[in-house]
């Protein structure tokens, strides 16, 4: 008997010695528990390996209670900490209520008269997707997530380049080479911890366009070319989904929100067909001056919270148009077409 006691010994404090997890040492111990058990019932009086586990029933029967009440003292004084510990009120709190150090950081937010906790509480219960995390996607994706907008989603198959650093802001020269998505997807959390993030490192096509905006409440499109921004178009379209849409150009950017379902024209009815090749240079090809992205980005990013809030007038069925190297600004209206193929019949 004194032997099974000192085998049990050593695999309890041997096993925390050795660095063993505690739910191992216990199962080992049961094991022992349950062979002693099965050789004291099955073996008959005076049988050499039942004497040499205690020759008795009895003692064991005794030790397994006492072991059952002192685990279950065990759980209760566990439970008993666990309700008496306070609330961890700094940490993340993504859904419910704000925590206290949420609170802190969205009082400009909360004092204005537009927004207020009611319109905090809408940004942190909203589900914005971003398209595209290079030039307008990053700046869009950093003021949503400074915001607070409870959960954004970032789609992109590209990497970080030493070239998309001159206006890219949510990047870092250690980020090259590593996906944008998820270097976008670090300076956002380190930005604001209360936020969730969700980085799609894939091209959006076709086949999963519609189950990811499916997923979401508002569209943010920043891509940097026609054939993407007609297929967001059609599937925002198609479920309802409201699109901020944002372009490039150089000195100059425009933006503007496209809710059909709602009032107003599609992205195709001011655009019906994408230009000739060479009418429309990318970035790369014609140049886009630095803070440029960041201005249109951060105006996308305000659209976004006025949506999401009701706050102020949004841009549905306007366009704002931003000339950087002559500092003016342009706002004009946009109807819809009545045959255009996407959103005809849609609009109240």
């Amino acid at each position: 008997m004194l032997r099974i006691l000192f085998l049990a010994c050593m695999v309890w404090w041997g096993g925390r010695f050795l660095g063993l997890p505690k739910t191992l040492r216990s199962a080992l111990l049961g094991l022992i528990f349950a062979a002693v058990l099965i050789i004291q019932l099955t073996l008959p009086d005076g049988h050499e390996l039942r004497e040499a586990t205690g020759g008795s029933l009895d003692f064991w029967l005794i030790l397994g209670g006492i072991g059952l009440l002192a685990l279950g003292y065990g759980h209760i004084i566990a439970a008993l900490k666990l309700r008496a510990q306070p609330k961890e009120t700094d940490m993340p709190q993504k859904t419910g209520s704000f925590s206290e150090s949420e609170l802190d950081r969205y009082a400009r937010h909360i004092v204005l008269r537009e927004l207020g906790g009611p319109g905090q509480k809408k940004l942190k219960g909203a589900r914005v997707l971003v398209i595209g995390a290079g030039g307008l996607g990053a700046p869009a994706l950093q003021y949503l997530a400074a915001a607070g907008v409870g959960t954004i989603g970032v789609i992109d198959d590209d990497i970080v380049e030493n070239a998309n650093l001159q206006r890219q802001v949510i990047h870092r020269d250690e980020d090259i080479g590593q996906a944008k998505v998820f270097s976008a997807q670090k300076a956002m959390v380190a930005q604001n911890p209360y936020v969730t993030v969700h980085p799609y490192n894939r091209r959006l096509n076709a086949e999963n366009a519609e189950a990811l905006f499916a997923e979401y409440d508002l569209i943010l499109d920043g891509s940097d070319n026609f054939d993407t921004r007609y297929l967001v178009n059609r599937v925002a379209v198609a479920l309802g989904k409201p699109l901020i849409s944002g372009a490039l150009s150089q000195w100059e950017g425009q933006l503007s929100l496209f809710h059909p379902s709602k009032s107003g024209p599609c992205y195709q009815c001011i655009f019906p067909e994408a230009p000739a090749a060479g009418l429309a240079p990318s970035c790369s090809e014609a140049g886009v001056v630095g803070p440029l992205p960041g201005v249109v980005g951060a105006m996308m990013a305000l659209e976004a919270i006025k949506h999401i809030t009701g706050a102020g007038e949004v841009l549905r069925g306007a366009m704002l148009i931003f000339d950087g190297l002559y500092g003016e600004t342009r706002r004009i209206q946009l109807k819809p077409t009545p045959d255009c193929p996407v959103c005809r019949n849609m609009s109240d």
